[in-house]
């Protein structure tokens, strides 16, 4: 199965800018995954959507979304299937990471880029693993939604995407725990903290955002825990 990219319509939200986030490109993104005993998780299923500060919003301008095909001798089990809907059979006709990491790669071709998402950590072990097929990816800096959320939302007792969904109401999505389903609920999440913070002021610069939820670009040591925050 070969992965899907397409333009898309260009909604935004209203937000205040500092030159430095005017230039950027924030590619929303979100992995599924495996995570087999004893090794470092397994990603199945990408998706990301890029956005771009423009007349006061931040306007679409590339989504990509794309199925992985995992090694051989790592098993989708049922309670994968179960979470995610992705079968085995669904990923046998997938291509392989070193295919679909450098097609998403190919499409980080104007930088700056900045990436986001929720509980980013995850997101950055799972490129981290995958450098050598996205090696623009591998490079650039994220965003925490989890972090800015704490920040703007101090009084919920939880901040993952299903508490958010039901504090923001959010529509949960049928499909959700599929790749892009999370992605657009990130969106939704990102541009009511925005719009939040265009109100209570917290952040006037990207510098400021980057010192409460920033993460470095992930550097693999020699050997590694799994990631205890997964999806």
């Amino acid at each position: 199965m070969e992965p899907t990219y397409h333009p898309t319509p260009r909604p935004g939200i209203g937000l205040a800018a500092d030159a430095d986030f005017a230039r950027h490109t924030f590619v929303v993104i979100d992995f599924e995954g495996l995570t087999p005993a004893g090794r470092s998780p397994v990603p199945i299923e990408v998706a990301a959507v890029a956005l771009v500060p423009k007349d006061g919003e931040l306007q679409e301008t590339w989504r990509f979304e794309s199925l992985i095909r995992p090694p051989a001798d790592v098993p989708v089990t049922a309670f994968d299937t179960r979470q995610t809907g992705i079968t085995a059979a669904m990923l046998a006709r997938a291509a392989g990471p070193e295919h679909v990491m450098a097609t998403l790669d190919a499409l980080l071709d104007a930088p700056p880029y900045r990436l986001v998402a929720h509980g980013a950590g995850t997101e950055a072990t799972l490129i981290a693993h995958q450098a050598a097929h996205c090696p623009a990816l591998a490079a650039t800096p994220l965003l925490d939604t989890v972090r800015l959320a704490r920040t703007i939302y101090p009084e919920l007792p939880s901040h993952g995407l299903d508490a958010l969904m039901r504090y923001l109401r959010i529509p949960v999505p049928a499909d959700r725990h599929r790749a892009m389903p999370d992605v657009k609920v990130t969106i939704q999440v990102l541009r009511r903290i925005l719009a939040e913070n265009a109100t209570a002021g917290r952040w006037a610069s990207l510098l400021a955002m980057d010192i409460v939820a920033g993460l470095p670009p992930k550097r693999l040591p020699a050997i590694e825990g799994i990631q205890d925050e997964l999806f």
